[in-house]
């Protein structure tokens, strides 16, 4: 397989050349890193918000957007389609990198996670990746600091200059959008979870609606944590079949029909405190190959319109 950064690299590029037409900016770090803006003081947008998806499953997934209904509103949609969903969701777009240092704080996915390579998925698929630059997708309320690209640098083992950084807020439009385009990644991640051999995922699709974008951080993350758990649906295709499949959906998970903001509020808004159960679309169909179709999971609109505030 060709190297993911090197596949994203060229989508980074892509980015840079046409910034003012997809209403993003970029800056440099004086680390020479590069920072591109996709939420955080420019608008951003569709197109803005579907193309940070491609960079962040390396150009190895499909993302389209479509209107649908919700609550009685015309919504917009966001579904993704891989037939590498191994690479493509886990060993790229999962947002596995807690970037934290002294002056900076943010959630990093993409394909410089490939680089560094110590996740557990890495592992399983039996994926390194070997390039000499790097993107890494960061969900974050502030612009990342020289301290943020030097660890990426370090851990990446890249130089600085070679570093780019793509910086959005929950709260904005590209943020509910790559948001809602993860509900095929959490169903091939709890498929993961559950032991089941990743080689044997053949596709994966997943769809969920696009949160409107509210004023603040912790509303934006409620909504897109229950635009998937209660709005998206998911449809995988595998080899073997399993008696697991039941508990992909995150109607297995015991806090399931209660909205993530009243989830959060009780913890905290401790993440690491919230059942990893809960973060799957609400419906998962599994095909498996000269097999069996699994239909498990209802979704639950109603709740969705109302986080929405529909």
């Amino acid at each position: 397989m060709e190297s993911l950064n090197r596949m994203a690299i060229e989508l980074v590029d892509e980015a840079l050349e046409y910034a003012e037409e997809l209403n993003i900016g970029g800056y440099d770090l004086d680390t020479e890193s590069t920072v591109l803006d996709f939420g955080l003081e420019f608008d951003g947008g569709i197109e803005a918000g579907l193309l940070l998806t491609e960079i962040q499953t390396a150009g190895l997934a499909t993302p389209s957007y479509e209107l649908g209904e919700l609550g009685g509103a015309t919504i917009p949609y966001i579904e993704l389609a891989t037939d590498q969903p191994a690479l493509s969701l886990l060993c790229s777009q999962k947002a596995g990198w807690e970037l934290i240092t002294e002056d900076f704080e943010g959630l990093g996915s993409g394909p410089a996670r490939a680089l560094v390579a110590e996740e557990e998925e890495f592992r399983r698929v039996g994926y390194t990746d070997a390039f000499d630059l790097t993107a890494l997708a960061v969900e974050t309320e502030d612009h990342p600091t020289e301290s943020a690209s030097e660890q990426v640098a370090e851990l990446a083992e890249v130089e600085t200059s070679s570093v780019f950084l793509l910086a959005y807020p929950t709260a904005s439009l590209a943020g509910s959008i790559t948001n809602a385009a993860r509900a095929a990644e959490l169903a091939t991640f709890r498929l993961a979870e559950l032991g089941y051999d990743l080689h044997d995922i053949v596709s994966a699709t997943g769809r969920a609606p696009v949160a409107p974008v509210p004023d603040d951080e912790r509303t934006a993350i409620a909504r897109t944590n229950d635009a998937i758990a209660y709005g998206g649906s998911a449809h995988i295709t595998v080899r073997e079949d399993a008696d697991i499949f039941d508990s992909v959906p995150s109607t297995a998970a015991d806090e399931h029909g209660r909205p993530f903001g009243d989830i959060f509020d009780d913890l905290d808004w401790n993440f690491e405190e919230v059942p990893s159960d809960l973060f799957a679309p609400a419906t998962v169909t599994i095909d498996v190959l000269g097999g069996p179709t699994y239909v498990h999971g209802e979704r639950d609109e109603e709740l969705v319109a109302e986080s929405f505030d529909l």
